[in-house]
C-alpha cells in the first residue's frame, strides 16, 4: 500500500485511542513510513464528508437561489462500519 499524500510505504502500526467511547482502546490503522500521514477508517469518514461539503457548481456560485443560506454549521452523524 502506497500513502496517498506522498507515495511513501505503508505500515500496518497501533494507536491508542484515548478519546473512545469506552474509555482507552487500541487500534490498528495504516501509517507512512515517509511522511507520517495515518490512514484510518475514521479519520477517512472525515476526510469524504468534508469534500462532500465543498463541492460546488460548475459556475462557481454558490446554490442560494431558494433564499436559504448554508453556513455550514450542520452536523453530519454516520454509523461507523
Amino acid at each position: 500500500m502506497s500513502c496517498s499524500r506522498c507515495g511513501g510505504h505503508m505500515i500496518e502500526d497501533h494507536f491508542l485511542d484515548f478519546e473512545g467511547a469506552y474509555g482507552q482502546m487500541w487500534t490498528t490503522s495504516w501509517r507512512c513510513v515517509n511522511c507520517g500521514r495515518v490512514h484510518d477508517s475514521v479519520i477517512e469518514q472525515h476526510r469524504l464528508a468534508q469534500q462532500e461539503k465543498l463541492l460546488v457548481l460548475s459556475s462557481g456560485l454558490p446554490d442560494n437561489q431558494d433564499g436559504e443560506v448554508n453556513l455550514g454549521t450542520g452536523s453530519i452523524i454516520r454509523r461507523a462500519t
